[in-house]
């Protein structure tokens, strides 16, 4: 089979297309045949070079396909049964494991960073990192939501507990776990202010549903938010020192910062003194539980959540899709057809 792998950290070109041998399953696993797989800024970090990655490593988080063969003792699925793949990976017999806090494991890992992940053929994964894929939506947008769905799920409704009616600062709104962002916050029924970087994006932040987009390029955001809804309940972060102190400017009383990110930079200042006497809080999340996976696939199939494919490319053009990836063009996700 053909596999995207990396097998030293740099550009581009370090990306290989290899040929490898197809997986076989063992006894509690499936192999699948992957119809699609997307690109996060996860595989960008991933190739650059991450600390403790075993190489070559097979890159990608997300996936969807169709059941290829499967091992002993497998129950929930059968040949030819269409599947979307959970990006995290977890013991499933610790003590959070136990609790549903999958992503608090020890042994807590993400396809494509800890073990070989979905720019491939076929991968073989136990049957409990696998999913129905849900109806009414392509392989292209099944394998475009799991690690961002997820992420942004956990983000808003298990860390910061949004409620209808709350004001949520989203930034960067047209990327991939900022436009998911978007939408759950307002199927919650929340006031949402998003940021893009372009009018083309301020666009697609708006046709996501978001009632009040900035340019947090040339756009006062402070001053904009203080207009529209005087401070925010909840800032929605990821991206770092670039807009960290914005995001705690328009904080509310008693509001919440939830991050999951740092693409400008891992150091940021906080004044302790604002902390404690607005009673903030500053939250941070990593992917999220099965439960949040189970709730992101259940908005995509009800509708509430849309998610967005803004290009693909084939396996054998992944180089260019990771130039595009990396350039910020794109709206929404960037997957792979395999």
């Amino acid at each position: 089979m053909k596999a995207a792998r990396i097998h030293s950290h740099g550009d581009y070109d370090v990306i290989q297309i290899d040929d490898i041998s197809i997986p076989e399953p063992q006894r509690g696993q499936v192999c699948i045949h992957l119809k699609a797989a997307a690109l996060n800024h996860l595989d960008i970090w991933v190739r650059k070079g991450i600390k403790g990655i075993h190489l070559p490593m097979i890159l990608g988080s997300d996936g969807a396909g169709v059941i290829h063969k499967t091992g002993e003792c497998v129950k929930q699925f059968s040949e030819g049964d269409e599947v979307i793949i959970q990006p995290l990976v977890y013991c499933g017999k610790c003590r959070q494991c136990m609790a549903g806090k999958e992503n608090y494991c020890d042994q807590m890992g993400i396809l494509g960073e800890s073990v070989d992940g979905t720019h491939c053929e076929y991968i073989v994964l136990d049957e409990r990192f696998v999913e129905p894929k849900p109806g009414g939506v392509s392989f292209e947008e099944a394998a475009a939501f799991p690690l961002v769905g997820q992420t942004a799920y956990q983000m808003l409704m298990k860390r910061a507990r949004i409620q209808p009616g709350e004001n949520i600062l989203i930034w960067g709104a047209g990327s991939g776990v900022g436009h998911m962002a978007v939408q759950i916050a307002k199927a919650v029924g929340c006031k949402v202010v998003a940021t893009a970087g372009s009018q083309e994006k301020c666009r697609f932040a708006k046709e996501l549903g978001a009632d009040l987009v900035l340019d947090h390029y040339k756009d006062n955001i402070a001053r904009e938010i203080n207009d529209f809804c005087g401070r925010v309940d909840v800032v929605f972060e990821h991206v770092g020192p670039k807009t960290w102190d914005t995001s705690m400017r328009v904080l509310n009383k008693g509001g919440r910062v939830v991050t999951c990110g740092a693409t400008t930079g891992a150091t940021v200042s906080i004044d302790l003194r604002h902390l404690f006497f607005k009673q903030q809080t500053v939250l941070g999340s990593t992917m999220g539980n099965t439960d949040s996976f189970t709730q992101i696939i259940k908005m995509v199939e009800e509708g509430q959540v849309i998610p967005r494919v803004d290009k693909t490319f084939s396996l054998e053009n992944i180089r260019s899709a990771h130039e595009y990836l990396e350039k910020s063009n794109q709206f929404g996700k960037v997957v792979l057809e395999i």
